[in-house]
C-alpha cells in the first residue's frame, strides 16, 4: 500500500519518509524536491516555478498533477511510493484521487502533528544548514503555515472520514518519532 505523508513545514515529514524508504522500500516522491529540481532546471518551466517558490505560493494545479501523474505510471505497480507534499488542496485531492484510482493503487494517510512555534524553530534552523533561502524568511514560513492551515487541513479532514489518516505526533527525537510512525502502521 502506497503512503501520503501531510505535515506543517518543518514537521520532519521528509526525514521520516526517507528512514521508511531505506527500511521498507518505498520508492519517495516528494513534490517540494521534484518542483525545486524544476525549478533549479533554467527551463521556461523553471523559472516559472521558481517564481511561485520563491514567493511562497503554491505551483499551479496542472503542472503539479502532471508531475504526479508521470511519478504514478512510471513506477511499477509492485514498486510502493510515498507521497511527502501532495495532494495540498481539494482540487489535487481530487485528480490525485482519480489518478490512484486508475492506477489501480490504495494508500493511507499519516498526519504528523507539530505545534507551529516548534515548526518554525526547525525550519529556521535547517535554513541555516543547507542554505535554503526560501526556508530563512519568516514571513514565507507564515505564509506557508497559513496555506497549509486553510487548504491542506480541509483535505486531511476528508481523508479521516475515510477512515485513511493516522496521526503520529511529531514533537521529541528523530528516533522516537520513527518508532511513533511505525506504530501508527
Amino acid at each position: 500500500m502506497d503512503l501520503v505523508f501531510f505535515g506543517i513545514q518543518g514537521s520532519g515529514k521528509g526525514t521520516q519518509a526517507k528512514r521508511l524508504a531505506a527500511e521498507f522500500g518505498y520508492d519517495i516522491f516528494e513534490a517540494g524536491g521534484e518542483l525545486r529540481k524544476i525549478a533549479a532546471s533554467g527551463s521556461e518551466l523553471g523559472q516559472t516555478v521558481k517564481t511561485y517558490i520563491d514567493q511562497g505560493h503554491l505551483v499551479p494545479h496542472e503542472i503539479i498533477m502532471q508531475v504526479v501523474k508521470e511519478a504514478v505510471l512510471t513506477r511499477p505497480k509492485t514498486t510502493k511510493i510515498l507521497f511527502d507534499g501532495i495532494p495540498r488542496d481539494g482540487a489535487q485531492m481530487n485528480d490525485f484521487n482519480l489518478i490512484m484510482k486508475n492506477a489501480g493503487r490504495d494508500f493511507l494517510c499519516i498526519h504528523f502533528l507539530l505545534d507551529a512555534d516548534a515548526a518554525i524553530a526547525r525550519i529556521l534552523g535547517r535554513a541555516k544548514a543547507e542554505s535554503r533561502a526560501d526556508d530563512a524568511n519568516t514571513e514565507i514560513i507564515t505564509r506557508r503555515m497559513n496555506t497549509f492551515r486553510e487548504k491542506t487541513m480541509p483535505v486531511i479532514q476528508e481523508y479521516k472520514k475515510s477512515g485513511k489518516v493516522r496521526e503520529v505526533s511529531a514533537e521529541g527525537s528523530v528516533d522516537g518519532i520513527y518508532e511513533e510512525l511505525k506504530k501508527a502502521l
